[in-house]
């Protein structure tokens, strides 16, 4: 196979101060199965559009064959076509009985392909879209993010499928899915890009024991880097002294001293300062060797919560409860029953559209949730007219909740203004973000301008900071990076909060979960 070669490159955003790439090269071969990590915002969705040819950038990149890119974009008029009349304009050329034989790898019914859009759900379009990507010959495919927004069942025909595939970039934060269907990773580091054989595991595990050797090495030029300055501060010593001694003396101290001696300490004096000032060349030289010696080191801050304790233990409870939309024909679940008591970590789990987001409306509806609006833009009231529950719900009294919603659409303004329409402290927000690896320089952005894995964030910091008996979170971990989900984790087991969450990452609710309702 071909190889993508990448040389010198640079590239910044003409609307940004901070450069996304700044002198990076490397080789990859175009038959590899490349996973692609690194933290939020640091360029992974543009690194695609630059093989793309999307943007300008300075530098060269150059491959033999023609690069493909997942997800294809669908426009407001493209929903009422289908798959079939779309597939040309996605990928010219494409032969229809190619995209059938995916389709069937896929276990998906062909049917989906003359189905309009609309009708199709999230993981529906996103298999469809697969198959139409992966229907050419020797195409170098970019798969950006293919399972966020699906369940357990979907993921899980992604990932055997993509596990058959070769001659991809796949972007992903799913440890398990970069575990099961990578033979290469690329990562982009705080300083750097590396390129490494094996999947996610042994890449972390390699960067887990070079990550403690550096820091080993680390303490001990911090021992050596006090010596150099030391020894600095007693040459420039030195030559101060020197310097004292030409002007003025003590005739009584210094009786054997004549006035031609001045001349004598002048020279001497001149000939010190230059040795000092090499000296101090090299030692600053060899101080900046060693403290650089961490640039590279993912730091994974510990985060804080603070969690309240209700006066009840129980805090929610369903008892044979059920659930429809008021123009469905049937309900959407029917005879739930579970509770959440202080200290559990309920996940929901089953298929995308089983009611689990409808489950936590409903919850957050009993509570009497302080936002007036929902992911949907809906006022209680109007939610109202639109579902009905049956059975028993009860949320236990003056219950406060913090709430993380799926969408990120509603975010938008800078952020001291969403601090502000949410009550927590704006410094302390900062501070929560910049422990959540969002670079100081996206400060001064709008968040209608962040990544999606950005805006994440900002929900995520908001909750955090956002006192709670309870706190509810609906596909936290979608377009997150890796990093910052070992943050949580980490964060959830040193804090034990009372949590109701909605997760289709596998690794993170094994590590998380002390109940698991399934709908």
């Amino acid at each position: 196979m071909a190889q993508l070669k990448v040389n010198d490159l640079s590239f910044s955003y003409e609307s940004s101060f901070d450069p996304i790439f700044e002198h990076v090269s490397f080789t990859l071969d175009t038959s590899w199965k490349l996973g692609f990590i690194g933290r939020n915002g640091k360029g992974k969705t543009t690194f695609l559009n630059l093989l793309l040819g999307k943007y300008e950038y300075s530098g060269s990149i150059s491959c033999d064959v023609r690069c493909d890119y997942f997800p294809y974009r669908i426009d407001a008029e493209d929903l009422g076509r289908t798959a079939d009349e779309l597939m040309e304009q996605w990928k010219p050329g494409v032969e229809n009985w190619r995209v059938m034989c995916e389709i069937a790898d896929l276990s998906v019914d062909a049917e989906l392909l003359y189905r309009p859009l609309r009708t199709l759900s999230f993981g529906e379009k996103t298999k469809v879209m697969l198959a139409v990507l992966f229907a050419g010959e020797n195409d170098f495919l970019l798969i950006d993010e293919p399972t966020n927004h699906l369940d357990q069942e979907a993921r899980e025909l992604v990932k055997s499928y993509l596990a058959k595939k070769k001659g991809f970039i796949l972007v992903s934060h799913d440890r398990d899915l970069l575990d099961a269907c990578v033979d290469h990773v690329l990562v982009i580091q705080k300083t750097s890009i590396d390129v490494q054989s094996g999947n996610f595991s042994s890449w972390w595990d390699n960067k887990e024991r070079a990550d403690a050797f550096a820091r080993a090495e680390n303490e001990k030029h911090l021992k050596e880097i006090g010596r150099l300055k030391g020894a600095m501060q007693q040459s420039q010593g030195w030559a101060t002294k020197g310097e004292n001694t030409k002007i003025g003396y003590d005739p009584i101290k210094e009786h054997d001293r004549t006035k031609n001696a001045r001349t004598y300490i002048s020279s001497k004096t001149k000939k010190m300062e230059a040795r000092v000032k090499v000296f101090e060349q090299r030692m600053g030289k060899q101080i900046a060797e060693k403290e650089g010696l961490l640039n590279d080191v993912e730091q994974i801050r510990d985060l804080r919560l603070s969690p309240m304790t209700h006066y009840k233990d129980r805090l929610v409870e369903t008892r044979n409860l059920s659930f429809q939309y008021k123009d469905a024909e049937r309900p959407v679940f029917t005879g739930l029953t579970f509770e959440i008591r202080n200290g559990e970590r309920v996940f929901l789990q089953g298929k995308n559209g089983c009611g689990k987001t409808s489950l936590i409306k409903a919850i957050l509806r009993d509570a009497g949730y302080r936002s007036g609006e929902t992911e949907t833009g809906e006022s209680r009231e109007d939610e109202e007219q639109i579902f009905s529950i049956g059975g028993t719900l009860l949320t236990a009294p003056h219950l406060k909740i913090s709430y993380i919603n799926q969408d990120t659409s509603h975010l938008h303004g800078d952020l001291r203004t969403h601090a502000f329409e949410n009550g927590v402290d704006y410094s302390l927000f900062l501070a929560v973000l910049r422990q959540l690896a969002l670079e100081q320089v996206q400060f001064e952005k709008n968040i209608e301008d962040f990544s999606e894995g950005q805006k994440k964030k900002v929900l995520i910091a908001t909750s955090l900071l956002t006192p709670a008996h309870l706190y509810i979170w609906d596909e936290p971990l979608n377009y997150v990076d890796v990093f910052s989900r070992i943050q949580l984790e980490k964060l959830i087991t040193e804090y034990q909060p009372t949590m109701l969450i909605v997760e289709h990452d596998v690794r993170f609710r094994e590590k998380m979960a002390t109940k698991v309702v399934e709908l």
